[in-house]
């Protein structure tokens, strides 16, 4: 038998991935890949093409990878094919509690622009009428810790509702069809559900809670790249304070680049918050509550600590 044969059986598939992530960290990177969603400071910095400007110069090409929810994002990372990318409160946590290869880079609290809808007409008048009812939402979204929550507020346990499990692009016909009663969700499609189906604001997220999203990395990749991982962050940040400053021209970045129409995106760029800062301790507390509410019901295997995730840049 061949030696590179041998090792193919020996060492198995798992192992021949970590082998493959090891020599991508020992060689000099030339390549960044970066996911995103349809929302959000990524979108206007791929819009303009900031990444690119910026890493030109030391040869390294940004490939950029769509997806419609942060769940397969961070599934897509922890195997190494996503480096960094943006999302909300609650995949991170769901990750980490699967032994995802994550790390926290970067956080943004999020003041508006998620909550949950009930369709026009709808007898749902308050929370305590979900009771019974059937919610959508992406499991593991940050849609999933508003619904958890909200029922949490209102004195109702997460059994008191019937969860459908829904990616947002099978929740918003659900949605307008009636087969959900209620949908737990974020812009555009939150504003998508206001403005395009009629849908009536049931609660704002930040009514009920304080919401963080997050600028997450890929493990390994933040410990062999780490310079390269600062200079990602410190253009984010650039991008997302001219994104404060000119929300008109950010609804149209959104528009072009997620091909949502830009009233509705305008919608959600004038109700967004854009800063993009350190993880916190504030941050770090209340990301431990989300993952200490989900461990509670059930929702994850085991506890976690979110601080152990937070990556710490190496200080030269």
């Amino acid at each position: 038998m061949k030696r590179r044969e041998f090792l193919k059986i020996s060492l198995g598939s798992a192992a021949l991935a970590a082998l493959s992530r090891e020599a991508r960290a020992l060689t000099s990177i030339k390549e960044i890949r970066v996911g995103y969603q349809k929302n959000g400071v990524l979108v206007i910095a791929r819009q303009q093409a900031v990444l690119e400007k910026h890493f030109s110069s030391q040869g390294i090409d940004v490939k950029w990878i769509e997806f419609s929810s942060g769940p397969p994002m961070l599934e897509a990372m922890n195997v190494g094919s996503v480096d960094y990318g943006a999302v909300g409160d609650s995949p991170p946590v769901f990750a980490q509690a699967a032994g995802a290869a994550i790390v926290y880079a970067a956080g943004q609290p999020i003041t508006n622009g998620q909550g949950i809808l009930v369709p026009p007409n709808s007898p749902i008048r308050s929370i305590a009428d979900l009771k019974g009812k059937r919610v959508g939402f992406t499991k593991g979204s940050s849609a999933h810790n508003v619904i958890v929550q909200t029922l949490e507020k209102a004195g109702l346990s997460y059994s008191d509702i019937m969860p459908v499990y829904l990616t947002p692009p099978d929740a918003g016909p659900a949605f307008a069809n009636g087969s959900i009663d209620a949908w737990s969700i974020w812009d555009p499609y939150f504003a998508i559900g206001e403005t395009r189906q009629n849908g009536c604001i049931l609660v704002n997220a930040s009514e009920i809670t304080k919401t963080n999203s997050f600028y997450i990395a890929n493990r390994d990749f933040a410990k062999s790249h780490g310079a390269v991982l600062q200079q990602l962050i410190d253009v984010t940040s650039s991008a997302a304070k001219w994104a404060e400053a000119h929300r008109d021209e950010v609804a149209k970045s959104l528009s072009a680049i997620t091909g949502i129409p830009l009233d509705i995106q305008t919608v959600a760029a004038n109700r967004s918050s854009f800063a993009v800062g350190p993880i916190t301790d504030d941050i770090v507390a209340t990301q431990q509550g989300v993952a200490d509410r989900f461990f509670k019901l059930g929702l994850i295997p085991k506890p976690v600590v979110v601080r152990d995730a937070v990556w710490k840049p190496v200080q030269t």
